[in-house]
């Protein structure tokens, strides 16, 4: 499996070259699925910067990204010639130098909703656009303002947020679920949604990825509560997931035509997850209703350490590391996905 990856990252980076695309850098926001480790610097429970996490990343050292590896935006960054992982903003181990290439402002276990980054005090969605803003005053300083310019405007921003909005927020707690139907809630969601895309349009934003949300009634976490229907996927928080991404791809649509020189891209990946966790032997998964930390049926974060004697040997067998995060290899085949809708954007 290992020289099937291989190849198509050589082919990627021989279409980017032949088309003499330029991507300078590549600019994350959004969620556990893209924090490469801001939230190690804050005080949260939400983090994964502890033993088994990052076991299989690169010197086997937990770096607060949640899977045993790489997550999806460190294998976009590598298609593109980059570097082969994206810091994250607020780790001291980073400067400036490494940010102009590419950079995270992702916080597990936040939303698009301020009431969902409130449940476990996390940086707040709005606070990342506040934190990019103080980066391109931090790169015009380090590369000249014309530089910068046009980092800024060649950037590929990668946006990869919702999940905890409904499964942390709208079903967990009574407030929004007492002030709004759940499609009152998405189109809420999509309304925030659309005010960062065009806030980031006016900071000078060109190219820009919005990523819609998983099958989120098939992680692990759902599937283990849903034992009316023998522990299977829960369908009604799947048609909520194609219904959201359904109203996020008609304002990519809308927006561009609305905001002159924009090329959004709605990067779905519900589709290519749910293939996997149906027919898993297809990709070379051998479990997808478990996870491979611990039990595999409700641990994420701290209840997924070290010490559990029950976290498999071989993660690549399975489609999720924890409860609610994929793999390294499932995040790899993912990324695949997002990259082809990138180039037929961009290219």
């Amino acid at each position: 499996m290992a020289g099937i990856w291989v190849s198509w990252l050589f082919v990627i980076h021989f279409l980017i070259v032949q088309t003499s695309a330029k991507i300078p850098a590549i600019i994350v926001f959004g969620d556990s699925s893209v924090d490469s480790g801001n939230n190690n610097q804050i005080p949260t429970v939400a983090r994964s910067n502890f033993e088994p996490y990052g076991r299989d990343f690169s010197g086997g050292q937990p770096t607060g990204r949640f899977s045993n590896g790489k997550i999806p935006t460190d294998f976009i960054s590598e298609a593109f010639g980059l570097r082969p992982i994206v810091p994250a903003y607020l780790d001291p181990k980073y400067s400036i130098s490494d940010f102009a290439i590419g950079v995270s402002f992702a916080s597990a276990a936040t939303g698009y909703d301020n009431l969902t980054s409130d449940v476990l005090g996390v940086i707040p969605f709005w606070k990342e656009l506040e934190y990019y803003k103080e980066y391109q005053k931090r790169l015009k300083a380090y590369l000249s303002e014309q530089k910068a310019n046009y980092t800024i405007s060649e950037a590929l921003y990668v946006i990869s947020i919702g999940t905890n909005d409904f499964l942390e927020n709208y079903y967990a707690l009574p407030d929004r679920r007492s002030q709004y139907t759940i499609d009152q809630y998405q189109n809420f969601l999509a309304g925030i949604a659309q005010n960062f895309v065009t806030n980031l349009y006016h900071l000078g934003a060109r190219k820009i990825s919005l990523g819609g949300i998983p099958p989120m009634g098939c992680m692990p976490l759902e599937r283990t509560t849903n034992i009316p229907n023998g522990e299977g996927c829960v369908q009604s928080y799947n048609n909520v997931a194609v219904s959201f991404n359904a109203k996020l791809n008609g304002l990519v649509s809308n927006l561009n035509k609305q905001l002159p020189g924009i090329q959004l891209v709605f990067s779905n990946p519900y589709y290519a997850m749910l293939n996997i966790i149906s027919k898993p032997s297809a990709y070379g998964f051998e479990v997808a209703s478990v996870a491979c930390c611990a039990t595999g049926m409700f641990e994420m974060g701290y209840a997924c350490d070290r010490y559990n004697p029950f976290t498999c040997t071989d993660a690549n067998k399975y489609v999720f590391w924890d409860s609610f995060h994929p793999t390294e290899k499932t995040n790899r085949i993912v990324s695949e996905s997002v990259v082809k809708k990138v180039l037929s954007k961009f290219m």
